[in-house]
């Protein structure tokens, strides 16, 4: 017991405050995040539309992500990260308050639209904020910790969410727009005198490497459209795997909520002492490949789901897929970008997310009409396969041509 008390010491050990601070503010955030993991249900069990409807409707949700990302990124440049993170955890808190009482399709699309534009900006300057109070040591911690306040929040969530679904699903938009406004409020008061002050170091670069712009950065473009594709593989966890929860296996709304909620709490528990443990150790090539690898076997093993254990196992798997890929993801953009060009290239790394947030939803309901689940779950496996493959060559060209 004191050993492991150790391990979570020493991961958690020389962060600043204000990286704590940030992590709270999206931990509070997060905690009411009750909407998206139930939205697919929300739409074809409360408002009656077919899976079509809600594909186009999720990837309508995904698109003003798409846009909300890349506006977050250009805006953290302009005006700060501070205002654009203030403004949309308030006014996207606002906007989720709003939406149980839109209820026509026609409407839906622009509402939803809008709603996730707003929501999504926070995103690309929330992490900007992370790298910019951090030590450079700490970079890659201090973006676990986030993650980690952002998962704890989110085992919650949708438990939460769970229960207040069975009673109202408008309830579930009414607590995420308040932790939204709650933690815009806790974020005002205390980062609005506060600035950086240390800088994010940034690797020695070859000189032959003079990108002014993410966009004419040929590998890293690369690097944005397989991280899309990952995405996509990934963002089946709350887009049709909550429907194949409830309509193959008939699972209550409450264990939904309790599985989805288990991939946050695994997170949670073991991000930071592994990331602490294997960012020294294991090159950020190797854990990219690997998430990637464990991300398409967790899809794969649905088709063999007899109950719920099963689910369970596939759940645990996909968790630590995110834990092994995604903090050394961020680590990557972050080393990659130049003083004065994070923003643009965190803006476009989030596009990538924000695009599998639009692409995810309609492929994978579209593949489920025509062929099933199963047909789904097996195209996901081997689509991560594919992506892992990619990410071999690009990130060992990536780094040759920016480092050597």
């Amino acid at each position: 017991m004191l050993k492991i008390l150790s391990l979570y010491k020493k991961a958690f050990g020389g962060l600043s405050e204000a990286a704590w601070m940030l992590a709270l503010v999206m931990f509070i955030n997060r905690a009411g995040s009750m909407v998206f993991p139930f939205l697919s249900i929300y739409l074809t069990n409360a408002l009656g539309y077919g899976i079509r409807e809600a594909g186009i409707l999720l990837a309508t949700y995904g698109l003003g992500a798409m846009a909300g990302s890349l506006a977050g990124g250009w805006l953290s440049d302009k005006m700060g990260n501070f205002w654009v993170q203030f403004l949309s955890l308030v006014v996207g808190g606002s906007f989720f308050m709003l939406l149980p009482a839109i209820r026509s399709f026609a409407y839906l699309l622009p509402a939803l639209f809008l709603t996730s534009l707003i929501v999504e900006c926070l995103r690309p300057a929330n992490t900007a904020s992370v790298a910019s109070y951090s030590k450079p040591e700490n970079v890659t911690r201090s973006f676990s910790l986030n993650r980690m306040a952002i998962n704890l929040g989110f085992s919650m969530g949708p438990a939460l969410g769970g229960l207040l679904a069975t009673h109202s699903y408008a309830l579930l938009f009414y607590a995420d727009g308040l932790t939204c406004i709650v933690a815009g409020i806790f974020f005002y008061f205390y980062f609005k005198k506060r600035t950086p002050k240390t800088p994010v170091a940034t690797e020695v670069v070859n000189p032959a490497f003079k990108a002014t712009s993410p966009y004419r950065d040929a590998a890293f473009v690369v690097f944005v459209l397989l991280t899309t594709g990952y995405a996509i593989v990934f963002f089946q966890l709350f887009n049709t795997l909550p429907i194949f929860y409830r309509e193959v296996h008939q699972l209550s709304e409450g264990t939904i909520g309790l599985l989805l909620g288990l991939n946050g709490l695994i997170v949670f528990l073991f991000e930071m002492i592994l990331v602490n443990y294997l960012e020294h150790k294991v090159s950020v090539v190797r854990m990219i490949i690997i998430g990637t690898l464990l991300c398409g076997l967790s899809f794969a093993l649905l088709n063999f789901s007899a109950g719920v254990p099963l689910l369970v196992v596939a759940m645990i798997v996909l968790s630590f897929a995110e834990i092994m890929a995604m903090p050394f993801m961020v680590t990557y953009v972050i080393r990659r970008a130049g003083d004065g060009k994070k923003g643009a290239y965190i803006g476009l790394y989030s596009l990538a997310w924000a695009s599998a947030f639009m692409l995810a939803p309609y492929l994978g309901t579209t593949l489920i009409a025509m062929s099933g689940f199963t047909t789904l779950w097996w195209a996901s496996a081997f689509f991560a396969l594919f992506i892992a493959f990619l990410y071999y060559f690009n990130l060992r060209v990536s780094k040759a041509e920016k480092y050597a």
